[in-house]
């Protein structure tokens, strides 16, 4: 397979973006990073930015020109209007994809989620599944990653857990979590966070790793830890010792979307994602990418903290 020189990037300016763009780079890759304003990104040798949207099939035409290969990563947790699942995980796709495949792209990296389904109870999930499924029936040379919960500075997940910790964000005094059962302290369900800087490392090697075409990869890290172990980690990280850690019930949660209460920040989605395991097999990325060591959750957390 030709090393594809040239990559088209969606999500470039988002959090794991940043990630791909150095690893990229670092490979000797040039990018051209699909963004929605002019200026998201700090300029950087064999870099261009294409202004455009995945509803804009010019502006998707324009990203993917002379490329060899995309890197799709955009994903949204949170619906709104111009922006719901539908039209982000599979519209989107759907856009993109006719333009790789008219501009005689080849390689395609995708960005989906560990617990995406068919018949997922979160729409997240099941949209997730409907842009595999678009993905899987082109005649691209495509990889698959499907991220635990993803860590790094720079996160919005690693800002809460800082905030959280730290109380310098509401609940101030506790650490929360959705748990099940009816007090809502009940959190079994397991969940294998992975280091930022890992995903993209993953993503940038399969772009040069044949055996990864074709395949479907879970991607976690080395741990599986529930939400009540993870937000001890994060406690000792950044704040030296632990914190009160509580569970909001899930039905309790539901019942206040149900109730249509403004400036709730969670979403049902969000709510039974975390009521799902969260972890996978890993199997097959270390068969594949035996060289990809995955940091360790307290590793990754001492980064967050400011350690390196």
């Amino acid at each position: 397979m030709d090393t594809p020189m040239q990559v088209c990037v969606t999500g470039a300016s988002g959090f794991v973006g940043g990630y791909v763009l150095e690893a990229l780079r670092a490979r000797g890759f040039t990018v051209r990073a699909l963004v929605r304003r002019a200026g998201r990104l700090t300029p950087r040798t064999g870099l261009t930015e294409v202004v455009g949207s995945l509803d804009d099939p010019a502006s998707l035409a324009a990203a993917v020109a002379g490329c060899g290969a995309v890197v799709h990563l955009v994903g949204i947790i949170a619906q709104q209007p111009g922006a719901t699942f539908t039209q982000v995980h599979i519209e989107g796709v759907r856009n993109l994809l006719a333009a790789a495949t008219g501009a005689g792209v080849r390689r395609w990296v995708h960005m989906s989620a560990l617990g995406t389904r068919a018949h997922a109870v979160a729409e997240y999930h099941r949209t997730k599944w409907a842009g595999e499924e678009l993905v899987r029936a082109t005649a691209l040379d495509w990889t698959i990653f499907r991220p635990s919960l993803i860590l790094g500075p720079g996160g919005e997940f690693a800002h809460m857990l800082k905030a959280w910790s730290l109380g310098t964000a509401p609940p101030y005094l506790f650490m929360p979590f959705f748990g099940a059962g009816f007090w809502g302290q009940s959190n079994a369900n397991g969940l294998q966070p992975v280091y930022a800087g890992d995903v993209a490392e993953a993503f940038t090697r399969a772009l040069v790793t044949p055996a990864s075409i074709g395949q479907t990869y879970d991607l976690g890290g080395p741990e599986v830890v529930t939400w009540r172990q993870l937000h001890a980690a994060a406690s000792l990280a950044f704040r030296g010792r632990h914190k009160l850690t509580l569970g909001i019930p899930a039905w309790y949660a539901r019942l206040l979307l149900a109730l249509g209460l403004p400036g709730l920040p969670f979403n049902a989605d969000q709510v039974q994602v975390s009521q799902e395991p969260n972890c996978g097999n890993r199997a097959p990325l270390t068969r594949d990418f035996p060289d990809l060591h995955l940091m360790p959750l307290a590793e990754i957390l001492r980064r967050c903290a400011g350690g390196q």
